[in-house]
């Protein structure tokens, strides 16, 4: 997991294809735009713009994914993102093949980091996480999501 800002170079030190993604993130106007799904390099790396609604973390499924990693950007709003390491022992509750989406019944030892408009926080396949969970009172959050196909890195 990488957890940083695109207010910084930092990111000139990680692999290519999350480089580029965070370029794209630091490029355009989240805000503006539409929601939906824009293509960066085809079906290997796009964005997801969409808006989401805090919540209480009971309520917040942890998920991972096994052929994406999610590059997950905050353009408007605040919220929790929940973070553990993958351990093979967790019960998977739900698997949605086409979605490459995972997830689980409970995980032990989360973490949490409050993220803010601008913050980025890379999450790789053995990374659950469980995003959108309130600081303070629910609200509507701007996301966007980057997909980057593993293969890539």
């Amino acid at each position: 997991m990488i957890f940083s800002t695109i207010h910084c170079d930092e990111y000139k030190n990680y692999p290519a294809a999350i480089q580029k993604a965070v370029e794209y993130l630091k490029s355009h106007d989240f805000v503006a735009m539409e929601p939906g799904v824009y293509e960066i390099q085809g079906k290997d790396m796009y964005a997801q713009v969409f808006d989401a609604e805090t919540g209480p973390v009971a309520e917040r499924r942890p998920e991972s994914h096994e052929k994406y990693l999610d590059v997950q950007f905050l353009a408007k709003g605040e919220e929790a993102l929940g973070f553990t390491p993958y351990d093979k022992s967790y019960e998977v509750a739900e698997r949605i093949e086409e979605r490459d989406l995972i997830f689980y019944a409970g995980v032990q030892n989360e973490g949490f980091i409050q993220s803010r408009p601008g913050d980025f926080c890379v999450f790789f396949p053995n990374d659950i996480h469980r995003p959108q969970v309130n600081v303070g009172e629910p609200m509507t959050v701007r996301k966007v999501v980057v997909k980057v196909k593993t293969t890539l890195l």
